[in-house]
């Protein structure tokens, strides 16, 4: 059976010490850190299978962490924090958490969380589509941590790189012109934007593509617009 390491990143001690203890109980590895910077040092020497990080903590917290981690990386990251409202939920979902909880959290609920994403991360394979992942004949774009592989292989995009792939993906099959595609990825009226997303659609060509020339995904509909095929 294989031992899973588990970076726990919390400015309590009593909190670290609470959930090594639940954790090794389950047969896991623990390594913990009492702040972003500390994680983030521990991240790029261990192989580290979850991450539990802790919202607030001094320094670099949960947030700015996560959108580190979030660089290079799609490990699962499950957040603790002190607060219940759905807004401090929905932030630490959207800059790329895989799950949530609230402290005081029953150990029980914890444990079975962190197993939980490990089966889907691990067993399950962490570059099969799940229902945050959009898959393309080998394209797979994650819509939660925010990272696209091709062929198991990540690619790394700008952010509006980014939102224009997930644009395109999204509605696969549809051609979309460049008007439609500027106003709905820079949010404002259109104005002498083609240049701007002619450049833009070929550098994702030049990230997603084999042959750039010959694209397999991402075609141009000569007078119309882009569309990602089917």
């Amino acid at each position: 059976m294989q031992k899973y390491n588990v970076l726990v990143a919390d400015d309590e001690p009593e909190i670290r010490d609470a959930i090594e203890i639940y954790l090794k109980n389950e047969n896991m590895n623990v390594f913990k850190a009492s702040h972003g910077l500390e994680a983030l040092d521990i991240l790029e020497k261990e192989d580290i299978h979850l991450i539990i990080l802790d919202v607030m903590m001094p320094g670099l917290d949960g947030i700015q962490t996560t959108f580190k981690i979030r660089e290079s990386r799609n490990i699962p990251i499950l957040m603790l924090s002190a607060k219940s409202e759905d807004t401090d939920k929905i932030l630490g979902l959207t800059v790329g958490a895989d799950d949530y909880l609230c402290k005081p959290f029953n150990p029980l609920e914890l444990t079975a969380r962190v197993k939980s994403q490990l089966r889907r991360y691990t067993l399950l394979g962490h570059y099969k589509a799940t229902e945050d992942e959009i898959e393309v004949r080998g394209l797979v774009l994650n819509k939660r941590s925010k990272t696209v592989f091709v062929d198991q292989e990540e690619v790394r995009l700008t952010a509006t790189e980014y939102r224009i792939l997930e644009l395109l993906i999204e509605h696969r099959g549809r051609v979309f012109s460049i008007e439609e595609i500027y106003e709905k990825v820079w949010k404002e009226p259109y104005f002498n934007g083609e240049n701007t997303v002619a450049v833009h659609v070929r550098r994702i060509r030049e990230k997603i593509e084999i042959n750039p020339r010959e694209p397999k995904y991402l075609k141009v509909v000569w007078g119309i617009g882009y569309k990602i095929e089917k």
